[in-house]
């Protein structure tokens, strides 16, 4: 009989328990459930740099916010010298499907859209520029150059027609490299208005209609509110590492460590700072318009630079190190904007030459 009690009190006490937790987390009759975040609100994300990966998965993130949180409207700030061609159309892709309009705004003054830029401004719902910006090619891609020009130029003139903007000119900015400033823009139906600022952005893009698939919608934005998406750790270490001059300097240091390590074995210290540096170097090389032949020819160069050491080539070898490492470093990206420096090729071939010779004296020594 006790037993029955006790069980029945402990049914009585997880009973209570539940009721009271359940009435704690209920809201009070009558009371309004809570709004979403971004309610009222407008979202604001910035496209500074090459597109890459990088930026499209930040842009698909803010996309995603906008959406869940309800925000009127996303503001996308661009500042680009172009870029992957795939990370454009995964934008490109967000922009047409996001169901938050997208305000695309070449700024501050003095910013561009380039490029793949040129796309993803023509494919927002609303597009403006500040005062001081040019849209166009500006010099186009060599991978659209080289081999996708017609893919290139068609898809252009498909993302103007869907959102009403001047197709034939978005073609001419991918066969012909043109680029205009912002006036110019607004002449030719480029985009939509010249904004100074954000406030001015918001009042000029307010009252415009915006559509997805059948449905048009109108934008309210003026005096809104703007919440600034600050990129987290991960994004700004990929940001550091992705630029074409630190990639390079890593996968230098890479090559040249493990070949240090090679020539000294248990050294251990320049093997483990050459592993770690190249797997950096090839991280930032995936999210790079990168010409594997530029690849191949500093790599070649690192093995004449080494033969160099211990073959008695009369400075053939590495006269054939330095051409190679200068000619892959030119060459080592392809897209518009993204190049090496020359000063850091210069120094980078002055300081692998000096080491060669170096080594070339220190292993004459040892044999002798």
């Amino acid at each position: 009989m006790t037993t029955f009690r006790l069980a029945g009190a402990v049914r009585a006490a997880v009973a209570l328990t539940l009721a009271l937790g359940l009435a704690a987390g209920a809201a009070p009759a009558g009371a309004k459930p809570r709004p979403p975040h971004g309610e009222g609100r407008v979202l604001l994300v910035k496209l500074e740099g090459p597109v890459s990966p990088v930026t499209a998965e930040a842009f698909h993130a803010a996309v995603h916010r906008a959406e869940r949180e309800s925000y009127r409207a996303l503001i996308l700030q661009i500042d680009t010298p172009g870029g992957l061609m795939t990370s454009m159309r995964d934008m490109v892709k967000d922009l047409l499907a996001a169901k938050t309009p997208v305000i695309a705004w070449v700024a501050p003054g003095g910013a561009r859209a380039a490029s793949a830029g040129v796309f993803i401004t023509m494919a927002a719902d609303v597009a403006a520029m500040a005062p001081g910006t040019n849209i166009g090619q500006g010099g186009m891609d060599s991978t659209m150059a080289h081999k996708v020009t017609n893919d290139a130029a068609a898809f252009a003139r498909t993302v103007a027609a869907q959102r009403g903007r001047n197709a034939q000119w978005a073609e001419q900015a991918v066969r012909r490299a043109v680029a205009v400033d912002e006036r110019e823009a607004v002449d030719l139906g480029v985009v939509d208005f010249v904004a100074g600022n954000l406030e001015e952005l918001l009042a000029k893009a307010d009252g415009r209609s915006w559509r997805r698939g059948g449905e048009r919608h109108r934008l309210e934005v003026k005096g809104l509110p703007v919440d600034i998406i600050e990129p987290g750790l991960r994004q700004k270490f990929l940001a550091v590492i992705a630029d074409p001059n630190v990639a390079y300097i890593l996968m230098l240091l890479g090559f040249y460590g493990l070949m240090f390590e090679l020539q000294n074995p248990g050294a251990i210290l320049p093997g483990v700072v050459g592993g770690i540096s190249l797997i950096l170097a090839f991280l930032a090389l995936s999210t790079l318009p990168v010409n594997y032949a530029g690849v191949a020819l500093i790599v070649l160069a690192v093995a004449f630079f080494i033969a160099e050491i211990k073959v008695a080539s009369h400075g053939l070898l590495a006269a054939g190190g330095v051409l190679s490492l200068v000619l892959g470093s030119v060459i080592l990206f392809q897209g518009e904007g993204v190049r090496v420096s020359w000063t850091i090729i210069g120094g980078a071939t002055l300081t692998t030459a000096r080491c060669a010779r170096a080594g070339r004296g220190s292993w004459a020594r040892a044999r002798s």
